[in-house]
């Protein structure tokens, strides 16, 4: 991923224009038409040798001629000759291009696309290139209109991204006639150079954007688009609509899993662990941005209504019950205080209905007291236009509340005309004005999923107390001798013999080639037991006769087996027998049939699935899906995110299960399809689950030749932790465990927080603070590993428990090129050289990943640090900036 350059293409002070011409309706002409009426505030230079001269300015033949090198350069001429025209502007020392032609994929030059030739040309010059096939870009407050849209845009704080041109061409005329504004719009085109990830990357920086809009289409390199998008989206919203939601050509899965985890589910798994927000309308689009830029962040989600009307407040209910939404309960206090205010006309339901006369002033004291009371979480006012009363003046009432408050206001004005001045006083107040009740509810849902969304990075997930360590090694040399066999399908026992290295219960159970074998694993295992056929080629055995259960006799099993393997042979003549799967028979009555599995999405990579399982898996339809890698709040969600969850949870009589073994089973499973890049899918299918616990009743588990190196690096959408980076050292003659911080590590890493002192706290900070709020927390123990590090030195302490002395973190640019590092040592253990021992873990990481430099600041008093870097090479200086050092070591 890299931003290299992208201020020239973004942020120009130049522009030449090639192949401009006054040929009506050419994209020439467009775009210079476009470049002039936007009254651009640097240069435009057309180019063509055609012409001496284009709208009253010199045109210039080629880009020699330009007087100096463009910044940015736009080109429209045809395919053939653009790898030349890049090239030209590389040499001439332009970095940043928009290619508008089309048709660089198809054609060809010596072998290779025009495309691919085009990004050989610029490849020298780090020359940056949007395109080809792009609509081109629009920075509303330089004037900049570099497209072919038939309009401008107005000046604003949002950014939209979009990889359609004729949707950027549409939303633009669209947003103008609605007075919306936008920082940066740009259209992607085919994206060869610059993409979703190096737009994202930049504008998460940008400070002129406050909120980013997405329209997105497809996705190529999920590690990259998730990386930017989770950095993105702690900074500021990020906002998805995406397209083409059902799917056409749809693979056969070998699994269950496989089977669930479809395309779209996975890409909105994405959007959800990247804590960005999916809408599913070019409406919801620009309303998500507006409320979410409005709005105050929510602390809950109890939203209390109030309406001069009873109809509108009802309607609003009805949208909120059927959203999933929560409606406020008011506290007795709040309930008196509305009794004071409103007397006999106030019903004392969860609407709060001030009846059609209501004065501004009684809208404004209404709000208020919800607003202070704490079971109310956000408040939405609706008002609907009467003869008596002006909608202008309840705005100028309740507007200046968006700002004085501390919890979200939103507001609805049901009408038209007699309500537009009412409007736009609401949206100058920064108070989010909706023209329905339920598009005011909708909008109130949708930060309700963004804070969800939020809190994913945000919330730092409990220890796995009392899990199994998997046995790696183990799991990968049964694997490898799977596929040595040519077996790539694995049967119930062999998956079952995997799954025990990384400690999941399952039920015993025995492979048998023939019936006299099945008969003996019987009389082993003890009566009653299941029998099962083993073939590779029918998913679903029990619809034929393959499985028989509790068989309690030699008989018995010698029959059943005998008769599933004749019904194989009559309905499915060319399915291979493998056998027979003996297994004991698991009993419960309170057990849940579940299915944990995993499948490998086309982009995405790996991908957990989770619901309802049992025969009728596929009928019920009620699954999740996730991202590896998972940690207990991850699994959670995943779990909530299903109807069987309230099932789970226990009812009349039936117990709750042991909720705490069923996410260790999705943890398990998300480390052992990190672990092993052979497994493509994965069915535990049922996964009984009851208050005791859970255990595998049957299990299959599909393999694939990895590549080379075996790595699962490029094939997760998030890279798990890094083990291989763990080290242990001798420190002071005992053991010290040096790696990777963990999100688990927060409870130690807060204990370590609170053992330094003030002054050790504001060297690391610059700033005194007491304590570390739940985010920061968040935030530096939930890190992403393939853009920064942080190691911490970890021994236990007498009690048993793991605590951290010291940490050393390092943040690399996106291009890699310079990484800010900071260490921090206990407070009680400075001096006993734990300090360069962080340092050099470090530098040897950043060696390692071929960082160019390694740069930090520290405060003037803080001479340990200084001395002990330059002692490793750092270079120090002062920066000037209240005497703060500089820190320096190229690599």
């Amino acid at each position: 991923m890299s931003v290299r350059n992208l201020e020239h293409l973004f942020a120009p002070s130049s522009v030449a224009l090639i192949g401009a011409s006054e040929r009506p309706g050419s994209l020439g002409a467009t775009l210079l038409h476009n470049l002039l009426a936007g009254a651009f505030k640097g240069e435009v230079w057309p180019v063509n040798p055609k012409y001496a001269e284009l709208a009253e300015r010199r045109c210039y033949a080629n880009v020699a001629e330009l007087p100096e090198a463009p910044a940015l350069a736009v080109i429209c001429t045809p395919p053939g000759t653009i790898p030349a025209i890049v090239r030209q502007l590389g040499e001439r020392g332009t970095r940043a291009a928009v290619v508008l032609s089309s048709g660089l994929l198809e054609a060809r030059e010596r072998g290779r696309s025009l495309r691919q030739a085009m990004l050989d040309a610029a490849h020298p010059y780090l020359l940056r290139v949007l395109g080809p096939n792009s609509a081109g870009l629009l920075t509303p407050g330089l004037g900049l209109n570099a497209s072919v849209a038939s309009s401008g845009a107005l000046p604003g704080r949002i950014a939209f991204v979009s990889q359609s041109g004729a949707l950027m061409v549409g939303v633009l005329d669209w947003a103008r006639t609605r007075g919306i504004g936008f920082s940066h719009f740009i259209a992607l085109g085919d994206a060869a150079d610059v993409d979703l990830g190096d737009v994202l990357d930049y504008l998460a920086s940008d400070g002129a954007t406050s909120a980013i809009l997405l329209y997105v289409q497809d996705l190529r390199y999920a590690r990259k688009f998730m990386s930017a998008a989770r950095a993105a989206a702690r900074s500021k919203p990020v906002l998805v609509l995406k397209a083409g939601r059902e799917e056409d050509d749809v693979p056969a899965a070998a699994s269950e899993s496989g089977a669930l985890a479809r395309r779209d589910d996975v890409f909105d798994a994405a959007i959800r662990r990247a804590g960005m927000l999916r809408v599913y309308t070019t409406d919801q689009l620009f309303s998500a941005a507006e409320t979410l830029a409005y709005a105050r962040p929510l602390h809950g989600e109890r939203l209390a209504i109030v309406s001069n009307g009873a109809g509108p407040g009802v309607l609003a209910r009805d949208a909120l019950a059927y959203g999933g939404g929560v409606e406020a309960q008011f506290s007795d206090a709040t309930r008196e205080r509305l009794d004071t205010l409103l007397g006999p006309r106030w019903r004392r339901g969860n609407v709060v209905d001030l009846q059609g006369g209501a004065a501004p002033a009684l809208y404004r004291e209404t709000l208020e007291i919800l607003l202070q009371d704490p079971q109310v979480d956000a408040v939405l006012a609706i008002q609907s236009p009467t003869a008596t009363v002006a909608s202008r003046d309840v705005a100028d009432a309740i507007a200046p509340l968006a700002r004085s408050a501390s919890k979200t206001l939103l507001s609805c004005w049901l009408g038209g005309a007699a309500v537009l001045d009412a409007r736009a006083i609401a949206s100058g107040a920064r108070l989010p004005a909706f023209r329905t009740p339920e598009d005011a509810v909708s909008g109130f849902l949708q930060l309700v999923h963004y804070r969800r969304n939020q809190n994913l990075l945000m919330e730092v997930p409990p220890s796995m107390a009392g899990t199994v360590a998997p046995d790696r090694a183990a799991a990968r040399a049964l694997v490898r001798e799977a596929i040595a066999k040519g077996r790539y399908l694995l049967s119930d026992p062999e998956t079952k013999a995997i799954l025990r290295t990384y400690g999941m219960a399952v039920v015993e159970t025995r492979r048998a080639a023939t019936v006299d074998e099945a008969v003996q694993a019987a009389q082993n295992i003890g009566y009653p037991v299941a029998v099962k056929i083993l073939t590779p080629d029918v998913m679903h055995k029990s619809d034929f006769g393959g499985v028989t259960l509790d068989l309690d006799s030699a008989d018995g099993v010698r029959a059943a087996a005998a008769r599933m393997h004749k019904r194989l042979g009559e309905l499915f003549p060319q399915a291979r027998f493998e056998g027979y799967s003996v297994q004991a028979m698991a009993r419960s009555t309170n057990a849940h049939e579940l299915i944990v599995g995993a499948a490998l999405d086309a982009v995405f990579g790996p991908v957990i699935v989770f619901g309802q399982g049992g025969v009728t898996v596929e009928v019920t339809d009620d699954h999740a899906v996730g991202l590896p890698p998972l940690n207990l709040v991850l699994a959670r969600d995943l779990v909530d995110r299903t109807r069987v969850a309230r099932l789970l949870a226990g009812y009349r009589n039936r117990p709750p299960v042991n909720m705490d073994a069923v996410l260790a089973s999705l943890v398990q499973v998300s480390r052992m399809v990190s672990d092993i890049p052979e497994i493509v899918e994965l069915d535990l299918n049922p996964l009984l689950a009851d208050s005791r616990g859970t255990v595998v009743l049957d299990a299959r588990m599909r393999l694939a030749l990895a590549d080379r190196s075996g790595s699962t690096l490029d094939r997760l959408a998030i890279r798990p932790y890094p083990r291989e980076l763990e080290e242990t050292i001798e420190w002071h003659g005992a053991p010290l465990l040096l790696r990777p911080i963990r999100p688990e590590d927060g409870p130690a890493h807060l204990a370590f927080f609170d053992a330094l002192t003030p002054d050790d706290v504001r060297y690391r900070m610059f700033v005194r603070i007491r304590e570390l709020q739940p985010s920061q927390l968040a935030r530096f123990t939930q890190i992403d590993y393939d853009r920064e590090m942080a190691f911490i030195a970890t021994r236990p302490n007498a009690d048993g428990v793991a605590e951290t002395l010291a940490v050393g973190r390092v943040v690399a640019d996106p291009d890699n090129i310079t990484a800010e590092f900071a260490v921090t040592v206990r407070s009680d253990l400075k001096g006993m050289g734990l300090g360069k021992i962080m340092m050099q873990k470090l530098i040897d990481y950043c060696r390692a990943r071929g960082t160019r430099e390694i740069v930090g600041e520290a405060l003037p008093q803080n001479s340990r640090i200084t001395g002990m870097v330059k002692k490793l090479g750092f270079t120090v200086k002062s920066t000037g900036l209240e005497g703060m050092r500089e820190m320096r070591l190229v690599l």
